[in-house]
This record gives C-alpha cells, sequence and structure tokens, in this order.
C-alpha cells in the first residue's frame, strides 16, 4: 500500500491500463485532420466498448457561411487547412461567422446499454460558451482559448477541453447533432482508458444537462434590487426559482455555469441558492446570493480560478450578459435519492431577466430522469437586430453592368463547386465515423487477449 498523497499521486503508480482515442484525423493519412459535420444529420465521433474512462476531451469548430464567390480556387482552398475558416484573407474570401452555430448543434453522451443519454446540450454551452460567446477560460475541469483577434464575436471559433472523468462498464457512444442548415467543421481528440476489471457498483456516471429561461418570472421586474420592499419578501421554500438541477437517483453534483442576461439596469444578483435534497420541502443548503454561490462578492468580477470565475463580465459582453462558472470538484454535494439545485433570480424572485445554465453531475445508472432540450429556435440568444439598409443604387454604366453580369455569372460557377467539396468531406465523415468504431473495437480486441484470467 502506497503512502504517497498529493494530486498527482495517481502518476506515480502503474496500472494495467491501455490508452485509446477516437479523433477526427484525417485516415487517408493526408492533412484533412477534420470531419464536416452535414447539416441537420447525427453523427457519432465514436464507440467505445468497455470497461473504460473517457479522460480527456479536445475539439476546436468553425461555421461559416458562404455569401458570394472567393477569388481563390474552390476545388484548390479545399485542399488546405481551413484557415479561412478561421481568418479569411481580407478581399479575397467572402464569407461570415454562422454567430449561433454552438447553441445549433448538440452533444450527446450515452453510456452503457441505455436508450437514453445522460449528457444532451448545447455544444458551446458544454464547454461553458454561454450564448454562443466564446471567452477565454482557465478552469480545472474545463478551458476555452480564443485568440485575440477573435474575441467580442459570436460564434468565433475557438479550442477547448474537459477533463471531466467519464467511466463506462459497456459502452460509451459520443454523438454530434447539427441541427443548423449549414454543416461545420470539427476537430477532436477524445482520449479514454480501458480496463480488465468491471468497474464497481458505486461507480456514478457523469452527467450533463441544459436550461434556458426567458425570461424568468419575476413578479417586481420594475422594482430596483436591494430596495426594502423587495428584501422584506419571504421566500422559505424556492417557489419559482430558477432550476439549474432536477433529478431522481443516486449521486452527487459537481457544478454549473450560468449565463445571465439583465434588462433592468440595476443589478441581477442577491437571489440565493437552495439545494433541496431527498425530497426536502425546505433546502438544507441555502446561500446569501448569487454571486456569493459564485464565490465572488460585491457582485462579480473578472477573473478566472481553478474552481469558480467569470468567462464573459457584463461590462465586456455586447449586450450585457454576465457567463460564469462554480465547479464543487472538492466539495460536491451528494444525494442519495434526488436532488434539485435552484437559485432565487433576485431577492424573492422578483426579476425576469434571461438565465440560461449547463449543470454537471455524477450519479449511478439508469439515467432516470429524461435529459432533453428545448427546439433549436428556443436556443437561439437574444440580440438586437440591425434595421434593414435601404439602398440606392447610381445610374449604372456600361462597364458596371458588364461587372454585375460577370460576377454573377462567376458565383453560378463557384456555388456549386464548393457545395461539392462541403459533400466529399461530409461523406468523409461518415466513413470515418464508422472506422473509429471500428479502431476502437480492434483495439479493445487486443487488450482483452492480455486479459489475465
Amino acid at each position: 500500500m502506497s503512502n504517497i498523497s498529493g494530486l498527482f499521486k495517481n502518476l506515480t503508480k502503474v496500472k494495467d491500463v491501455r490508452n485509446g482515442r477516437l479523433a477526427s484525423w484525417d485516415q487517408r493519412g493526408k492533412n484533412q485532420d477534420y470531419w464536416e459535420i452535414p447539416a441537420k444529420e447525427t453523427i457519432t465521433l465514436g464507440e467505445v466498448e468497455g470497461p473504460g474512462c473517457i479522460t480527456h476531451i479536445w475539439m476546436t469548430s468553425s461555421c461559416r457561411r458562404v455569401i458570394k464567390p472567393a477569388i481563390i480556387d474552390p476545388v484548390m482552398n479545399a485542399q488546405s487547412a481551413p484557415v479561412n475558416e478561421v481568418g479569411p484573407a481580407l478581399g479575397l474570401v467572402w464569407d461570415d461567422y454562422d454567430p449561433f452555430y454552438y447553441r445549433k448543434v448538440l452533444i450527446k453522451m450515452t453510456w452503457d446499454d441505455q436508450d437514453k443519454p445522460s449528457v444532451l446540450v448545447p455544444l458551446g454551452d458544454f464547454f461553458c460558451i454561454g450564448n454562443s460567446y466564446p471567452g477565454n477560460l482557465n478552469s480545472l475541469p474545463f478551458t476555452v482559448s480564443l485568440k485575440p483577434e477573435e474575441q467580442g464575436r459570436y460564434g468565433a471559433p475557438c479550442g477547448v477541453t474537459c477533463y471531466f472523468p467519464m467511466p463506462f462498464n459497456k459502452k460509451a457512444k459520443i454523438e454530434i447533432i447539427n441541427e443548423n442548415d449549414l454543416p461545420f467543421i470539427l476537430y477532436f481528440n477524445i482520449d479514454y482508458e480501458m480496463y480488465h476489471e468491471p468497474l464497481g457498483d458505486d461507480t456514478a456516471y457523469f452527467h450533463a444537462c441544459w436550461h434556458r429561461e426567458n425570461p424568468t418570472k419575476g413578479w417586481g421586474p420594475d422594482i430596483q434590487v436591494n430596495a426594502p420592499e423587495v428584501n422584506n419578501v419571504t421566500n422559505f421554500k424556492g417557489e419559482n426559482n430558477y432550476v439549474l438541477l432536477d433529478v431522481d437517483g443516486e449521486g452527487q453534483y459537481v457544478g454549473c455555469n450560468l449565463t445571465v442576461k439583465h434588462y433592468q439596469g440595476s443589478w441581477w444578483g442577491e437571489g440565493n441558492d437552495m439545494f433541496f435534497i431527498d425530497g426536502e420541502e425546505y433546502p438544507s443548503l441555502n446561500g446569501t446570493g448569487t454571486e456569493d454561490y459564485l464565490n465572488q462578492g460585491w457582485g462579480v468580477q473578472r477573473n478566472n480560478f481553478p474552481f469558480f470565475g467569470t468567462i464573459v463580465h457584463e461590462a465586456d459582453s455586447p449586450h450585457g450578459f454576465n457567463v460564469a462558472y462554480r465547479f464543487h470538484i472538492t466539495d460536491p454535494v451528494h444525494f442519495k435519492k434526488h436532488i434539485k439545485v435552484t437559485i432565487e433570480h433576485g431577492h424573492a424572485n422578483h426579476l425576469s431577466d434571461e438565465w440560461c445554465s449547463t449543470a454537471y453531475w455524477y450519479q449511478k445508472l439508469p439515467t432516470v430522469t429524461d435529459i432533453t432540450v428545448p427546439p433549436v429556435e428556443e436556443r437561439i440568444p437574444v440580440v438586437p437586430i440591425e434595421p434593414e439598409r435601404k439602398l440606392e443604387k447610381p445610374e449604372l454604366t456600361d462597364e458596371m453592368v458588364e461587372a454585375l453580369e460577370k460576377y454573377e455569372k462567376r458565383w453560378e460557377a463557384y456555388k456549386p463547386a464548393r457545395e461539392e467539396q462541403f459533400r466529399i468531406k461530409e461523406q468523409k465523415c461518415r466513413k470515418e465515423s464508422r472506422l473509429n468504431t471500428e479502431f476502437a473495437h480492434e483495439l479493445r480486441a487486443e487488450y482483452n487477449k492480455n486479459d489475465v484470467k
């Protein structure tokens, strides 16, 4: 028995473990190391046989709509790295971000022989990208890495990671559901371990769900936060609280990310967190304010810490929303039968704001409570719409008319050529989806040969 302790003690002990990886690497041996995820389609990133545990997920993605023909040849451009997806050359490429594709795409995870998912969350929100608006994040379980020139844009490409361990006994299946009308590119590495011995009956499986209320049901949104009329209203049972998580089962809640868009112009906090454990009528864990639950105080500040912090500060976001996180890594909240995690939206729920959240927890299987998401049109962030411009053209010269006609003619040739490249890459994606699962099966079979009977 080892007496070694510390955060990295696992590195000091040799284990009978085999590593595996699901990835988007180009299995033709070329450098097109990404998948073009088709529009309106579900793609399996891979299925892995257990027992095992996913230890690390990395992804980066981009989604752009082609506006008009580029000067770059569409076939030649398709054979190079998709650098124009990140920073299109000025004057050479005319396409633009789909600003909300992070909300239009879902990540789905299913464990063992279940017929229902344990994770079903918009892709961006799963990785703490609130409102499809990335901000740099440096927490212990999640990171987001954003280029400086991409900051301040909805739908900006970035690198994301997740280090939450995700054990499975029989099978792990990870899928991407693209509910967009556009394909998007996805690079990914999903690292996992394989074990010979089955996981114990006490194994808790990773879960995540997403929730949104727009607006929250406030009884006095026109009353200023901290006004005495509000502060003297009582709320003992958490009626009409915003609900982050409400599930049956046995396990532990391990945290959330939270996006709040405030409309009053005062302050959106002051709402207490309330935890109802195993059917309690009154919460046994009762907090002192939303900012306090987020481990901050006197409002929220610009910071990133291992277990809590602010990803996008309301003073820095384009439309005044705040994205924060709180992870219960060393202080998980345990439950035997049921847990309900809630927060007041303003004291006693007097504010009518927009709240979105992703909750993370572990529990024994089966996943009793169904995890669902609203339709895609109900997930899109609310942003101001620019007024439509009314353009008046001057009188056209013969050269102008000719230029317009040539431009449209080039678009007629360019668009189908570009679309054909999308279809080619989508077919590659479907093929490599099958190959990923086949390779994982072969790797498992090879590992099983070394099983000590």
